[in-house]
């Protein structure tokens, strides 16, 4: 194992590019709707994705990346483009397969049976809706989405907001308690927690950046936290 979990009492995991594959849904969307913007240069998946909108709240993606391209919109803008955004991700999510990586339901399974509690935080407000298509919604014991964050008005990622509820409603303390993020906003927000280990996964985000951004621990797969 590439570290041991026994003085841990609960695992927090993002969900998109952690526990399932939409991670690249979500970035073609963000492609699509901001290129219906006149804009001089056009959303680059592999840079603008990870830089402003992985694993943020929508409505703050579309505020960090248009203040990168220094563009001034009104909130209600914000909010079009933002729900645009919404409303391609859903249509997207009837017609594509939505996948777990068989090496974080290995892991989730085998901290399920060690007893150490399992929670969900996820900025999609789709979250319920990506578990259940997955068919691992029954390996945690609570969610955390972007519906849960907006209705209890929580600072989005990276602020630690989100991770600080789902440890709250398992009753864990931070520093008891290891976030699992391929995000570097992510990342950067189970530090700020206080949380006792950060995971960092590298899908997508350079090790470095992750370690960088605060992950104590940076892995290719979550199998390789398997004994």
């Amino acid at each position: 194992m590439a570290t041991r979990t026994d003085n841990f009492q609960a695992v927090l995991f993002d969900l998109d590019g952690v526990l399932t594959s939409t991670a690249a849904i979500h970035a073609h969307c963000w492609k699509a709707v901001f290129d219906e913007l006149p804009l001089v240069e056009p959303f680059d998946i592999e840079r603008d994705y990870l830089d402003h909108v992985d694993g943020k709240p929508r409505y703050d993606g579309v505020r960090d990346f248009l203040a990168s391209r220094g563009v001034r919109v009104s909130e209600e803008q914000v909010r079009e483009i933002g729900d645009r955004k919404q409303r391609v991700v859903e249509k997207a999510l009837e017609h594509d397969t939505v996948e777990a990586f068989p090496g974080s339901v290995r892991w989730v399974r085998h901290l399920r049976d060690e007893g150490v509690r399992t929670a969900v935080v996820s900025s999609s407000t789709n979250a319920g809706e990506v578990l259940r298509s997955a068919g691992i919604d029954g390996l945690f014991e609570t969610t955390v989405s972007g519906t849960d964050i907006a209705e209890l008005d929580l600072n989005g990622k990276p602020a630690p907001d989100g991770f600080l509820e789902a440890a709250r409603r398992l009753d864990v303390s931070p520093h008891r308690a290891v976030v699992v993020e391929d995000a570097l906003a992510g990342v950067t927000a189970g530090r700020a927690g206080g949380f006792g280990l950060v995971v960092g996964v590298a899908r997508h985000a350079e090790p470095e950046a992750l370690r960088s951004a605060g992950a104590d621990l940076v892995v290719g797969d979550l199998a390789e936290m398997l004994p």
